[in-house]
């Protein structure tokens, strides 16, 4: 199926009074909303009480939007000091299901979700397949993973509200998930970007791509790059989707972006976003990179207020092309915790994937960084897998490849790097959110 392109597109629109709505009207919407869950939190939730007063601040002291300032922050730690259920804004018996992450300490970072949240997480992911070009006549193979995982769910979620067909394959076993994508007559999947590609050049190998009838793909979980989606897109012929969420918030479907790919949309009728300055909390300006917060406007399980997610990004309130209202965050550059400095420079895993992807030949955007610290000084190593059409047992060759890729990645990072090439598929290629970064140091 040929890809269909930019100027035959049919924008679509699920709820179009609010992905349009101006914004006033918009403002006051979440104004109302806001004032309603602050209230919520204080009254059913004893951490925000106990946070709030300690800074002497009431329900009734916010009017609006215009004072969210006033309140206070909620973090990830806050969530894992009171695991499992003590961030409840109902009781344990309202809750219809829970969903988690891993966390650093051993320990989930675990949300909660009554019978309406979960309605709400499907209704927006039906959001964002509908700016997919998905219908109720698509048939839509996951391979997220199911589980406490909210990748499989919340897309499973979404098929559903939009009455389009689901195929739950969850993640894992590539030749069965071409088969059944086959088989089936898939019209879109979704995974992680790192597994989508993974996926497509399986395909090509296989010789199948033009047997699929996929058109379009959604793909989140992971940051991942303008030039990834473009080489996802160009090996399968379709339309590929960068999808956002965290299951803190709710799982996929806080933002979409559309066919112009000029940022996510963010659905913030339920999800108010804010982005700030991670060191000092100060609110950024339209185009100004931070790090993205969320008050969750109607979520009655496990509400949060301006819970700090660690992912950096900028907004723009302007119209889309689209014709969508709704504010855009820009692909992320990285989050505040897998920033790595090195030697004083700040280096993301995406920098890599970008210099990757941009020397046309002779590498995968396959890798891995290693950080070590050898006699007090940082070291980064890349491993980078070679792409099978330049494989070859000629030392002189690879050698030349490792000096060309070590250059490109020096000019994009700021800092010399070790560079090891590795042979095609060596590096695990994760089904889930893939693990770039080792870092070995003692800091």
């Amino acid at each position: 199926m040929p890809k269909i392109s930019l100027e035959n597109w049919k924008e679509r629109y699920r709820d179009p009074k609010i992905e349009c709505m101006g914004r006033d009207e918009m403002t006051t919407l979440q104004s109302e909303r806001l004032v309603k869950q602050v209230k919520n939190v204080y009254d059913h939730v004893e951490f925000y009480r106990r946070k709030m007063d300690e800074i002497g601040l009431k329900p009734e002291d916010i009017h609006g939007l215009e004072d969210i300032g006033k309140l206070p922050f909620t973090t990830k730690e806050d969530l894992r000091d009171n695991y499992p259920f003590g961030l409840l804004a109902v009781p344990q018996e309202k809750i219809a299901r829970v969903q988690g992450t891993s966390g650093t300490t051993g320990k989930l970072t675990l949300a909660s979700y009554t019978k309406k949240d979960v309605e709400v997480w499907g209704e927006c992911v039906a959001r964002g397949l509908t700016m997919a070009g998905l219908t109720s006549e698509d048939r839509i193979h996951i391979c997220y993973g199911y589980g406490l995982f909210t990748g499989g769910m919340g897309l499973d979620l979404g098929a559903q509200a939009l009455g389009a067909m689901a195929i739950p394959m969850s993640s894992g076993n590539t030749k069965r998930q071409l088969m059944c994508m086959e088989d089936f007559g898939a019209t879109a999947f979704g995974c992680t970007p790192s597994y989508a590609l993974y996926l497509a050049e399986a395909a090509e190998e296989a010789g199948i791509v033009d047997r699929l009838q996929l058109k379009a793909s959604v793909n989140g979980a992971e940051p991942w790059t303008n030039e990834m989606r473009q080489k996802i897109e160009d090996i399968l012929h379709i339309n590929s989707f960068d999808i956002y969420g965290l299951c803190e918030v709710t799982g996929p479907g806080v933002a979409v972006d559309c066919i112009h790919h000029k940022g996510l949309h963010v659905y913030e009728d339920y999800f108010y976003p804010e982005v700030i300055n991670p060191a000092t909390g100060a609110p950024c300006e339209d185009g100004e990179e931070g790090e993205l917060v969320f008050t969750t406007l109607a979520k009655e399980g496990m509400p949060l207020i301006r819970y700090r997610t660690k992912d950096l990004t900028s907004i723009d309130h302007k119209q889309c092309a689209c014709g969508r209202t709704l504010p855009r965050i820009q692909k992320f550059t990285g989050r505040t915790d897998d920033m790595k400095v090195i030697r004083g420079v700040n280096v993301f895993p995406t920098q890599v994937e970008t210099a990757l992807l941009s020397m046309g030949g002779g590498v995968a955007p396959h890798y891995m960084l290693i950080v070590d610290r050898e006699n007090n000084l940082d070291v980064l190593t890349v491993m980078v897998e070679v792409s099978e059409e330049y494989f070859s047992d000629e030392i002189r060759k690879l050698d030349e490849l490792r000096d060309k890729v070590a250059a490109v990645l020096k000019q994009a990072l700021g800092i010399a790097v070790r560079v090891k090439l590795v042979e095609p598929k060596s590096i695990q290629c994760s089904e889930g959110k893939a693990k770039r970064v080792i870092d070995n140091r003692i800091l």
